[in-house]
């Protein structure tokens, strides 16, 4: 039975730590894992907070094709394409922001140097035992 995209960004939420790939300035491609916070909307995009000086916000500005890595029990595992945009505007945070983002930034949103990065989906692909698909986005 095919899964919609309702059904995968549900299961997306209930995985707290993907990992998000970037296309480095050299070509290559750098991981690192990053929380949602329980956050992926109907449409599959998702939402992070990091510093403004990482690498991964560089990677982003040269190149905002990024891909995140979904791992859940029993065998269920989501791959998403899409593109990101960086957030800077703090009224924008308040929606995303979550109380276990303050161990991270002392001073909540107003912590300077935090930004948000939001990934809009392009494809999703998912694996669940012998099941798998993909959902394409109108981009």
């Amino acid at each position: 039975m095919t899964k919609s995209l309702s059904d995968l960004s549900q299961k997306m939420r209930e995985i707290d730590i993907c990992t998000l790939a970037t296309h480095t300035e050299g070509g290559a491609i750098a991981c690192r894992p990053m929380s949602n916070n329980g956050e992926v909307n109907q449409q599959g995009d998702s939402y992070y907070f990091t510093w403004e000086q990482s690498l991964m916000v560089s990677d982003i500005e040269a190149n905002p094709k990024v891909t995140l890595s979904f791992q859940g029990s029993k065998h269920f595992l989501v791959a998403v394409e899409g593109e990101a945009e960086l957030v800077r505007d703090k009224s924008r945070f308040q929606q995303h922001w979550t109380p276990e983002l303050d161990h991270w930034f002392k001073d909540g949103m107003e912590t300077p140097g935090v930004v948000m990065i939001k990934v809009h989906a392009t494809r999703v692909h998912y694996w669940d035992g012998e099941e798998d698909g993909e959902v394409k986005l109108p981009y």
